[in-house]
């Protein structure tokens, strides 16, 4: 028996035989004001620009050229793309490197790589949260938290939600979630604050379908 095992069997027997879990009462506020699509994209462009995300707007046609200059605009040499991409988001002929998700990576090998692109699973308009579930388009948590620069493409209007009690009856809870709201940043005693501590310096959410 290991040392979880036994620690568990003494939760177990502390806290004896239960009975049905009792129902949480749930009336408080699902979403703050009615909105249309469009008012609840821009609402969440609004918070991501609050959160100092750099925000842009594209249709599918023109996604592959934007990510193709936002890339390019930061020298990009390698970039680290998720098993299930869609090909023709990183299109163009001439570009960085890329890398593919494996999970032999280790943390140095991917410090090394200079920006990752992945899809998501849900964004939150009212508090300008993206969030990750380790699905096809998106990898592994650890390649959207180490590499120093993160796009992030969100399709519009159907992977916007306009609260977080919203997102969560959309969400599966046994994924390993991931909710970002805004470049890693953190604040010292004196509220000094310093960013790319805990994951991406930089992130870059792309609109797609909000032309």
């Amino acid at each position: 028996m290991s040392s979880r095992d036994r620690i568990l069997a003494r939760v177990r027997r502390a806290v004896g035989e239960r009975g049905p879990e009792p129902e949480i009462p749930r009336d408080y506020l699902r979403v703050h004001g009615v909105r249309t699509p469009a008012e609840s994209t821009d609402l969440l462009a609004a918070h991501l620009a609050e959160y100092r995300a750099k925000v842009h707007r594209t249709d599918e046609d023109g996604l592959p050229p934007l990510l193709t200059r936002l890339l390019a605009e930061r020298g990009c040499e390698t970039v680290l793309v998720p098993p299930a991409l869609p090909p023709h988001w990183l299109a163009a002929a001439a570009g960085p490197v890329r890398i593919h998700d494996r999970a032999a990576s280790t943390p140095s090998e991917l410090d090394r790589v200079d920006s990752v692109v992945t899809g998501c699973a849900l964004a939150v308009a009212e508090t300008g949260t993206i969030v990750l579930d380790g699905g096809p388009d998106q990898g592994r948590r650890r390649i959207t938290l180490i590499p120093d620069h993160h796009i992030c493409v969100v399709r519009v209007p159907d992977q916007v939600v306009d609260s977080v009690p919203q997102a969560l009856e959309r969400l599966d809870p046994v994924r390993p979630l991931t909710w970002i709201s805004g470049p890693s940043a953190t604040s010292d005693i004196e509220l000094d604050r310093v960013e790319g501590v805990h994951g991406p310096r930089t992130l870059e959410v792309v609109l797609l379908g909000a032309q």
